[in-house]
């Protein structure tokens, strides 16, 4: 018997093991929640499949989003990455991620954690919604509005509010795993 899955992840093998095992998974790990808000970030104006099928370069070109090592890097590692093609080239969103590599760091410092931080948008609880369809999803809420306020407020770039939703949904902080998805007792 087939599993049912949230339909955005049927039909392609690698969307399924994401939407299987990480999605909406509640995560903690500060390089984990960096990795998510990079490729989120990554992803402005194309799909998240794009992005998925270049984690692997991601991992490789910003040294598995090691955020010291990014928040030094200067023209030279610029130039570098706007020729590899393990990762989108786009000047601005390689720019982003060495700013959001700076302005993660402070965050840790200040909050002793980016987790701590992050997940007090959502009261350091999991927010669950039940959509029947792809469609009745949302793309922003009350929780990423403030948290790409406060986020843009300390430095980030490339995290609007649905961004952050994006990455809400990512990072576990939203369940929006779909009414009949076998996910929605996991997650």
């Amino acid at each position: 018997m087939k599993m049912k899955r949230c339909g955005w992840a049927d039909g392609d093998a690698l969307m399924q093991a994401y939407h299987d095992e990480e999605w909406g998974t509640p995560l903690h790990d500060d390089r984990k929640l960096f990795e998510f808000l990079i490729l989120d970030g990554a992803q402005a104006g194309l799909s998240w499949r794009t992005i998925l099928y270049r984690r692997a370069g991601y991992r490789k070109a910003f040294h598995n989003f090691d955020a010291r090592r990014i928040a030094a890097f200067g023209p030279r590692d610029v130039k570098r990455l706007l020729k590899d093609p393990g990762i989108i080239r786009n000047r601005l969103k390689i720019a982003s991620a060495i700013q959001n590599a700076k302005a993660f760091l402070q965050v840790q410092q200040e909050f002793g954690s980016f987790d701590r931080y992050l997940w007090s948008f959502v009261k350091g609880k999991k927010i669950s919604r039940r959509a029947r369809t792809y469609r009745d999803l949302r793309v922003t809420s009350p929780e990423s509005d403030a948290m790409s306020k406060d986020l843009r407020a300390r430095g980030f770039n490339f995290v609007g509010s649905t961004i952050c939703y994006a990455f809400m949904q990512a990072a576990g902080m939203v369940d929006d795993h779909l009414h009949g998805c076998f996910r929605i007792s996991k997650s």
